[in-house]
């Protein structure tokens, strides 16, 4: 079945009735304050028609309450004005003509009545786009129940997850940040992929993809940051909410959640946890020829392995809030992760040019590992009395301690299919990690004219301790120092950044900033006596412009410059293996890679967005690069610097109002990439468009009930030097509001015709190398989720942590 097709027959070719065009030139402006008699920023505003009520547009004030309607044709008018939590409020019939209409201020008041008697639900769409990001609401979307959020990533417009190398990407460019409560994970890539294919989708509030951050970020991150907002419930008194499910696909998956709040008078608590166990399976067949001096081998190799996992965490907080304007805060978060293949089997077929037979060889693979986490934050928060002026201090230690493990047996066979017990072979390895972070950081906030002036500090030291033991067996274990490795990396990172807002006009506003990183960084291989000294500083400016063209049209635009620097374990040259003939290989001669980065937004009605990029990567670090030693029929894989990457993209969100009853959002993401460099001793140059989309359709059908079917597709694409199939998939689920609206069940099924599989190949000199992956994609999930105590809606503080936008990395694989 043909997904795009598929997809389409749920949201494409439906046509809604546009609303029509206003002519005229009257404006109509106001106003809104609070039960404070302060600015009420970004409530909502409609136009009616005064004869029936008929909505004509409407529109979000700006942070200084203000609001106007533009090139309204002339009639007779009133506005309705409000805000969840407030009496709405209507303004007295109006006139409207050429002469330009203001309105009198109108002020807000909380709905007592509201609050204590029923439940407010401000139900928000799956993907909502905000002027500076997209934002993923997880908790809104019932195919997302019971997933993971490695899955829900997958959905999210313009993320590509690459299960098979395990890398993420965002706009078709690496160099991800990813973000847990706006603190970095700092793990490699293959242990951040564990980490959300192991993070239970119901832990999760939202996603926020920020593709241009400014100077107040740190300047990591070529394309951008991922961040992932955990849950926290933001009510006074006691309440809390348990969530359970249970997943199919071949086998079991269960998961378990908790939250227990509370709120009263200056102090607020929350503690939460969750437990959560998968069982899966990875299949991989993998096709290579090799060429050497005149004569042809190939490898023919099947994979199948089963995977096992078990992921527990908890997260606790408290807020003293001191006075008015000073808060203390403390918050306090680990887990604990295991993981194994308890079987895993590779055979391998080798054979001449001529397809016949050489010998074949079976491997019996073990991989394991463990991995915990604990982090902590101390937070002060005082807002001096002076209007817009703010301190916030941030301290800040996290500590991740881990284990891998890994068994090869390969035993081999002669062409007969008798065994070759003199070329028997058996390896094993540990690892054990350590990765401790510290950092402290000052952020200061200030009004100046009619702009905002921030500046702040940062600082941060990384150590990582990496020891390889690898053993050989030979009548008895022997130590193999030949392969094994001890890698020590420290990094010592220090920031200071300025920005300034304004606003040139009413309708023209900017944003000028820069930031300085200073940064030493020394990997120190102790085994092999190699060490690497970094010693730099570079400077980040950023500039964001935006324009108020009216009412319903805004752009926006910016650049900014960023670095990514090697990942930590990128850097260790040590040798992982797969097998006798496959092995994954570090580079201690990784550079950092600078990013020019360009963005033009243009937002309709806060609903339609476009965005078109542009960014130039300087010294492009590839993951994954396939590279061959022919003489010993060896391929391996490595992380290496590519002279230049271009990548324009073009994304484009949308929402579609079909009825009442049924709402369709769809977004879509065009990929133009070219790499050129001189890559082993040869030019390389690669020219690709790609593309992918998103839909969603979200459908009321009364009564409690509730459904969703969506989907997403990637078109064919290059990952390094792969070139990947299409892949995508098709989701549909069923969800229904039981006991009083306290409870909710979701039954969804995840990639219905199991189309999201990874088939790829790589050939550029002497190397032909064909991969196909598969996982257990298509799951049979059941949620239940139970909100108990006092559900009234009142805010809690909210922050980010002082690590925020710091950490990326803890290395290669």
């Amino acid at each position: 079945m043909n997904l795009t097709a598929a997809l389409l027959l749920g949201s494409g070719f439906v046509h809604a009735q546009a609303p029509q065009p206003l002519t005229g030139k009257g404006k109509v402006t106001g106003a809104v304050l609070d039960e404070k008699s302060q600015p009420f920023p970004f409530v909502n505003v409609l136009l009616l028609q005064a004869k029936d009520s008929v909505l004509v547009k409407g529109l979000a004030a700006d942070d200084q309450g203000k609001f106007a309607f533009d090139q309204v044709a002339a009639g007779k008018y009133l506005t309705l004005i409000s805000m969840v939590g407030y009496q709405k409020a209507y303004s007295e019939p109006f006139n409207v003509k050429d002469a330009p209409v203001n309105l009198p201020t109108v002020s807000l008041k909380s709905d007592i009545k509201s609050l204590s008697e029923v439940t407010v639900v401000a139900k928000k769409p799956f993907i909502e786009q905000e002027i500076d990001r997209t934002v993923v609401n997880v908790e809104n979307s019932i195919v997302s129940a019971g997933a993971t959020a490695l899955e829900v990533l997958e959905r999210a417009p313009g993320v590509t997850v690459d299960q098979q190398n395990e890398q993420l990407k965002l706009r078709g460019k690496e160099g991800v940040i990813v973000q847990i409560d706006g603190k970095q994970t700092f793990l490699s890539q293959q242990e951040l992929i564990t980490l959300l294919r192991n993070t239970p989708s119901d832990n999760i509030e939202k996603i926020e993809l920020i593709t241009n951050p400014s100077a107040k970020y740190d300047a990591a991150g070529n394309s951008g940051i991922i961040n992932i907002k955990m849950k926290r419930n933001k009510n006074y008194g006691t309440n809390g909410n348990i969530n359970l499910g249970g997943a199919w696909a071949k086998y079991g998956r269960a998961n378990a959640t908790a939250t227990l709040n509370h709120r009263a008078g200056k102090i607020s608590t929350f503690i939460s946890g969750g437990a959560f166990y998968n069982k899966g399976f990875n299949n991989n067949d993998i096709y290579r020829t090799i060429p050497y001096e005149g004569k042809v081998t190939i490898f023919d190799q099947k994979t199948e392995r089963i995977n096992r996992s078990e992921y527990y965490n908890v997260r606790a907080g408290l807020d003293y809030f001191a006075t008015d304007k000073t808060t203390v805060g403390v918050l306090v978060s680990g887990f604990y992760n295991d993981w194994s293949n308890p079987f895993g089997q590779t055979n391998t077929r080798i054979l001449n040019e001529d397809l016949t037979l050489q010998r074949t060889f079976r491997t019996n693979v073990f991989n394991g590992g463990k991995m915990n986490n604990i982090s902590s934050n101390l937070n002060l928060k005082h807002q001096f009395n002076d209007k817009g002026k703010e301190l916030t201090f941030d301290l800040d230690y996290v500590h991740y301690g881990g284990k891998k493990k890994s068994d090869l047996d390969t035993r081999y066979f002669k062409a007969d299919g008798t065994p070759d017990e003199a070329a028997t072979e058996m390896v094993r390895n540990d690892m054990p990690s350590d990765i401790n972070i510290a950092m402290a950081k000052l952020d200061y906030t200030q009004t100046i004219g009619k702009g905002k002036f921030e500046t702040g500090l940062k600082s941060s030291y990384v150590t990582s301790d990496n020891d390889m033991v690898f053993e050989t067996f030979v009548d008895s274990w022997q130590f193999d120092p030949k392969r094994s490795n001890r890698f020590k990396y420290t990094e010592n990172v220090n920031a200071a950044y300025a920005n300034y807002a304004g606003a040139i006009s009413k309708k023209i506003k900017y944003q000028l900033g820069v930031r300085a990183e200073h940064t030493h960084s020394i990997g120190n291989s102790i085994t092999l006596n190699q060490k690497r000294d970094r010693n730099y500083i570079n400077f980040f400016p950023s500039v964001f412009l935006s324009n108020q063209l009216d009412t319903n049209n805004v752009i926006n635009l910016s650049y900014s410059r960023r670095i990514d620097r090697p990942n930590y374990q990128s850097l260790n040259p040590f040798e992982f293996y797969l097998d006798p003939y496959t092995f994954q290989r570090g580079n201690p001669n990784l550079r950092p890679q600078y990013t020019h980065s360009f963005q033009l937004v243009h937002v309709y009605k806060n609903a339609f967005n476009t965005t078109l990029a542009y960014s130039r990567i300087k010294d492009m670090i590839a993951d994954e690069l396939p590279q061959q030693i022919a003489s010993e029929n060896k391929t391996f894989v490595t992380s290496d610097n590519l002279d230049n990457q271009d990548n324009v993209s073009l994304t484009i969100s949308f929402p579609i109002p079909v009825t009442k009853w049924w709402q369709v959002q769809a977004n879509f993401t065009g990929v133009y990439n070219h790499y050129k460099s001189y890559y082993l001793e040869e030019q390389l140059e690669i020219k690709q468009t790609s593309w992918n989309m998103y839909a969603s359709n979200q459908f009321t059908i009364g009564k409690g009930w509730s459904a969703e079917l969506s989907g997403w597709y990637n078109s064919r694409q290059f990952y390094g030097l792969y070139a990947a199939r299409p892949m995508g998939m098709i989701n549909a689920g069923l969800q229904k509001n039981i006991l009083n609206k306290k409870g909710t069940i979701r039954l969804n099924v995840n990639d219905i015709f199991w189309t999201n599989r990874f088939n790829g190949k790589a050939v550029y000199k002497d190397i032909d190398f064909k991969v196909r992956s598969e996982w257990p994609s298509r799951q049979f999930r059941l949620t239940f989720t139970y909100n108990f105590g006092n559900q009234n809606v009142k805010g809690a503080r909210q922050r980010n942590t002082g690590s925020d936008d710091l950490q990326k990395r803890a290395g290669g694989n």
